[in-house]
């Protein structure tokens, strides 16, 4: 696990690194393989999963546990927050359900964030962090792979949105933790 950790956050690093900060920011593409208005969220997710990861792939282990008061959140856990998230629109659209026992156990500090989170998410590198929420995004395009235009139209089972609003959701709840984490940076200078 420690070697493949270290090539995918390497990968992931060198692939933040060298993209063009104009990549997506003028055209929203769906990528070949995906439905099109199933692509066109994916292009769109990974946009924005990209910009929030360009804007803390410097970080150190210090900043990235850097806490601004008594009542804020450490990016770390913030990354992880935007990981376990995503993990419970996947069981939520794609299979119908809340966590069960075990996702909960796993998920649910870094989901509700707070003084839990405050005391236990911390002590881990930027990367760490980046590369659970990789592989949240894998399984997540993956899943979505497997879908077509039509459920992303259809209502969800239990709740009152389609699979559409459930995942835009998923990326304004991105975009505005990019905003809290990009405030929380210029706060440590």
């Amino acid at each position: 696990m420690k070697s493949s950790f270290r090539l995918v956050s390497t990968l992931v690093v060198l692939s933040l690194l060298n993209a063009s900060p104009l990549r997506g920011q003028n055209i929203i593409k769906a990528p070949r393989g995906y439905a099109p208005q199933i692509g066109t969220l994916v292009a769109m997710l990974e946009d924005l999963r990209a910009r929030v990861a360009r804007s803390v792939v410097h970080l150190t282990p210090t900043e990235t546990d850097f806490l601004l008061d008594e009542k804020a959140n450490r990016i770390g856990a913030l990354i992880l927050h935007l990981a376990a998230t995503e993990k419970y629109y996947q069981v939520y659209t794609f299979e119908d359900r809340g966590f069960n026992a075990a996702e909960e156990e796993k998920w649910e500090t870094a989901l509700n964030l707070g003084p839990a989170a405050r005391k236990q998410i911390q002590g881990q590198s930027i990367g760490y962090y980046l590369e659970i929420w990789a592989e949240v995004r894998a399984e997540t395009l993956a899943l979505l792979n497997t879908k077509d235009d039509a459920w992303l139209a259809a209502k969800v089972k239990v709740g009152n949105m389609n699979n559409h609003w459930a995942w835009y959701h998923v990326m304004e709840h991105q975009a505005n933790h990019m905003g809290q984490i990009r405030l929380i940076i210029k706060r440590m200078e």
